[in-house]
């Protein structure tokens, strides 16, 4: 199998991870519940990733990483502990329903949500964002890069406008982290949302959010923390505050080591080498008749993602056949990006996305462009 759907889930995981885990297994029971090896073994692994988290985003120190499930669960966490009836928000339309769903629910309960535009290429229309704030604009919610088109949102245009009207800054990171260099404290960044499973290279299942110091979140979840069982409140001090039962720390000890790995490599040797791949095959394909490609058409101002459309047939057709023909996995559909394919234009067909990883090929770039190019023979 070319496997080039990344941007649901990296499958190439390092060696580290699968050693990270195993270990993880024999050796680390519950941190923070009790005063055995086992449970001490899992506090030490737990701390350990909480700062190689700090230290990959710039964080102030370790403590203000809360470990989740995965992003959908940390943005989950920011919007619903920020934000309240009377508040508005501002978001995009380069979201994902993972930051639209849980928005939508909060309009139902009083809360006001405004949506910034995008152009032809799904780039956002900065230039409008200043005449969305208002007197009751609370925060900015906006991915870091669109799941869809790969475009990589303008962090600092943004920044420019939450730090002038005091607004809190959400960045949903889950197709940048490990991939684009991230620094929450000088990109004035309030609550940065991360996945473990995908630029991370670590396992399902993982996943956190970095909270500024100062910045208060309501809990989603309370209950067992291993530290004042004999609150009636859940623990208000970070990360425990976010923090609600058993921890997912063979997950976390697999997330270490893709830490290690990624450290060892370098976000800008991937990304680079991420680029290099698609721009290979970008140049293969852009000749085929009917082919129109979604985002920017700078590949340096987007993540390793390439989304197309062959004329107008369908894009679950394109996917299928890619993979039943030549083993080649890639997604279509909607991507869970409602308001970016309304942007493009293409709610009925979809799109087909590429997305690669620093461990895929030339020789599979190639081997995607033949079929393609045979694909188009056939349409």
């Amino acid at each position: 199998m070319i496997y080039l759907d990344n941007a649901a889930t990296s499958l190439q995981k390092p060696k580290e991870v699968e050693e990270a885990v195993v270990r993880a297994f024999h050796t680390m029971g519950n941190p923070g519940r009790g005063a055995h090896e086992a449970t001490l073994q899992a506090g030490r692994c737990v701390y350990q990733v909480r700062e190689q988290l700090a230290e990959l985003f710039h964080a102030e120190k370790g403590e203000q990483i809360a470990f989740t499930s995965n992003a959908t669960e940390a943005l989950n966490t920011a919007i619903f502990g920020l934000f309240h009836k009377g508040d508005h928000v501002i978001t995009t339309v380069c979201e994902h329903n993972s930051v639209l769903r849980p928005l939508y629910r909060l309009q139902e309960e009083g809360v006001e949500v405004s949506i910034l535009s995008a152009d032809e290429n799904g780039v956002l229309e900065y230039e409008k964002l200043p005449e969305l704030v208002k007197e009751n604009t609370k925060g900015i919610v906006i991915t870091h890069a669109s799941n869809l088109t790969g475009n990589i949102t303008d962090l600092e245009r943004i920044r420019e406008v939450t730090e002038s009207r005091d607004l809190l800054l959400v960045v949903d990171g889950s197709q940048t982290a490990g991939i684009l260099p991230v620094d929450v404290q000088k990109q004035g960044i309030d609550i940065f949302c991360f996945t473990g499973h995908k630029g991370l290279l670590g396992p399902q299942g993982t996943g956190g959010l970095y909270v500024r110091p100062g910045v208060e979140i309501c809990p989603l979840k309370v209950g067992g923390s291993g530290i004042h069982s004999f609150d009636r409140e859940h623990p208000k001090a970070m990360p425990e505050h976010l923090e609600a039962g058993t921890l997912n720390v063979h997950g976390i000890a697999g997330l270490g080591g893709a830490l290690d790995y990624l450290k060892k490599k370098g976000t800008e040797e991937i990304l680079q080498r991420e680029r290099q791949l698609l721009r290979r095959l970008e140049e293969q394909i852009r000749e085929i008749p009917g082919i129109r490609f979604y985002g920017t058409p700078d590949g340096n101002r987007r993540v390793g993602i390439l989304s197309f459309n062959m004329g107008e047939e369908d894009s679950a057709y394109v996917a299928d056949w890619l993979y039943e023909e030549h083993g080649i996995a890639v997604r279509a559909g909607a991507h869970c990006a409602p308001l970016m394919h309304q942007t493009l234009g293409t709610t009925e067909q979809g799109a087909v996305r590429i997305s690669v990883s620093h461990r895929n090929t030339e020789d599979e770039m190639d081997r995607t462009a033949g079929a393609l190019w045979e694909l188009a023979k056939l349409l």
